[in-house]
């Protein structure tokens, strides 16, 4: 791993979105390392070099993209945006601007959600149930945020359900697909968004 952290960003990057898009697109039992090295276009044996297994370089990559968007909230998170929906817009323009940087990360980050392959199913809990990344997508979620506007029968809990519901069925639908359109997946975002304000806010704060 020291070997792989040693090359310059660039080429870390090559292989990295590679490695993505294999995982993405197959999963982890039929991603080969040779397609890994063949999308990445370096040979087999420097992979193994790099990493020494599959399993290591596909747990790698967990971390990754969760220290990614970890380090990317924390820096373009606002504490001062405290209306529901316009914080719900800010966490996913921060989580668009990491997908340009790697767009194989959204099917790879989605692949690993529903990843039962015995070799890693067990690894990927142990990450998961680290719950940082939970931790924190929870606190800047809600802490401080505004739900006044919102109808008295509206109950603001079952909107968030709703949106993460929808957010997850549309990820599912782009699962192996490695190339989006992300300024149009933003606006069509910013279209739901303003139809639940429509239906959701109280007609004042319309």
């Amino acid at each position: 791993m020291e070997k792989f952290l040693s090359l310059s960003v660039e080429k870390q990057n090559i292989i990295i979105d590679g490695a993505l898009t294999c995982f993405g697109m197959n999963g982890y039992k039929k991603a080969s390392m040779s397609d890994i090295a063949t999308a990445a276009g370096v040979s087999k044996a420097l992979i193994f070099h790099y990493f020494g297994t599959k399993k290591a370089l596909y747990l790698y990559l967990i971390e990754l993209c969760g220290n990614i968007l970890t380090k990317e909230i924390n820096e373009k998170f606002d504490n001062s945006v405290t209306d529901f929906f316009d914080r719900i817009k800010l966490l996913t323009d921060i989580k668009i601007s990491v997908m340009k940087k790697h767009p194989a990360m959204l099917s790879f980050l989605n692949s690993v959600y529903f990843e039962k392959e015995d070799e890693v199913k067990d690894d990927i809990k142990a990450i998961l149930a680290n719950g940082k990344g939970e931790n924190i997508r929870s606190k800047i979620t809600f802490d401080c945020m505004d739900t006044s506007k919102f109808k008295d029968d509206i109950d603001p809990t079952l909107v968030m359900k709703i949106i993460t519901w929808l957010t997850e069925g549309y990820i599912s639908k782009l699962t192996g697909k490695t190339a989006f359109d992300f300024d149009a997946l933003s606006k069509e975002f910013d279209e739901c968004i303003n139809l639940f304000k429509k239906n959701f806010y109280k007609e004042k704060y319309l």
